[in-house]
């Protein structure tokens, strides 16, 4: 939705324009705010902080942003009251803690970096097996494997049949797992 559409349906209808940019723009919204707050925040805070970004979007938005396309607008607003939320949850936030005898056996030990670190070198050898696919098959592993897309928008996506999708995912999967065994990474790692 263009800044110019979305002021052509406020004109003959606020509630209609206000539902169809929430509609179209949540998930980005959402996005934008749970990564800014995980850390520091609950789900409550996120939804709270989600609402104020759509208010001031409805309140702010005007003539002057009817230029095209509203995304660049939002991210910028989302991202600030995204930052405001995370500022005023912090400051009420204790993140201070004594080290005694009793909570110093809770701290994380070596094992868990050493874990951690093996997990991030097996991702990245994961993704770079997966791009070592090519086009479209790394598009379609990774939609359907870690955006948990079906078929059929897959498909739309790439302007294939959802029957190509399936035939050409199985295909990547079988190519993928034979590459990963030669690098030395089993099913069970994964």
């Amino acid at each position: 939705m263009t800044g110019g559409e979305y002021l052509k349906l406020l004109e003959k209808s606020q509630k209609k324009a206000h539902e169809q940019l929430f509609e179209e723009y949540y998930s980005y919204v959402r996005a934008i705010a749970f990564n800014r707050l995980r850390t520091v925040g609950t789900n409550e805070d996120v939804e709270e902080c989600i609402s104020d970004i759509f208010a001031r979007i409805f309140f702010t938005f005007g003539e002057k942003y009817n230029n095209g396309d509203m995304k660049p607008f939002i991210g910028v607003v989302a991202k600030r009251i995204s930052i405001d939320h995370y500022r005023s949850l912090m400051r009420h936030t204790d993140k201070t803690f004594s080290i005694d005898e009793d909570t110093s056996r809770e701290l994380g030990s070596d094992e868990d970096l050493v874990s951690d670190s093996e997990k991030v070198e097996l991702r990245r050898i994961l993704i770079d097996s997966i791009n070592s696919l090519g086009e479209p098959d790394s598009t379609i592993i990774i939609q359907k494997y870690y955006y948990d897309k079906p078929s059929q928008q897959i498909g739309e996506l790439l302007s294939m049949k959802p029957s190509t999708v399936r035939m050409r995912c199985k295909r990547a999967v079988e190519k993928l797992r034979s590459i990963l065994v030669k690098r030395g990474i089993k099913e069970e790692m994964i």
